[in-house]
């Protein structure tokens, strides 16, 4: 069973919404530092979001106002919600677990904006 799955991806247009989610398995998943980073074809992999252990958010300069990451520890999951969405965020979107010494990566979900 892999750690960590995304779900959520799929096609939308310019303005619109997408909610991703990751489900985590296998890991103590309240003391991991949850992230969401994105890669378009041929660019590097960029980091979209990070929410801490204890809650504290930081965005990506290009997301801020747009997206907002939360996490609930009852169910292991972590979400992006999406708003606003624009062509440049198409991407596979890749959910990150980290902590001291360890960073696990989910499979990636496709994000497509376009008319």
């Amino acid at each position: 069973q892999v750690p960590l799955v995304e779900s959520g991806g799929g096609l939308v247009q310019p303005g619109g919404s997408l909610r991703l989610s990751c489900a985590a398995s296998r890991i103590t998943f309240n003391i991991y530092n949850m992230a969401w980073y994105r890669q378009a074809p041929g660019n590097a992999r960029e980091l979209v979001a990070v929410i801490t252990s204890g809650g504290s958010t930081n965005y990506a300069d290009s997301v801020k106002g747009r997206f907002t990451i939360s996490r609930d520890n009852a169910k292991n999951t972590v979400y992006p919600q999406m708003n606003s969405l624009k062509p440049e965020d198409t991407a596979v979107y890749l959910c990150n677990a980290n902590r001291i010494g360890r960073s696990i990566w989910g499979q990636g979900t496709q994000v497509t904006v376009s008319s």
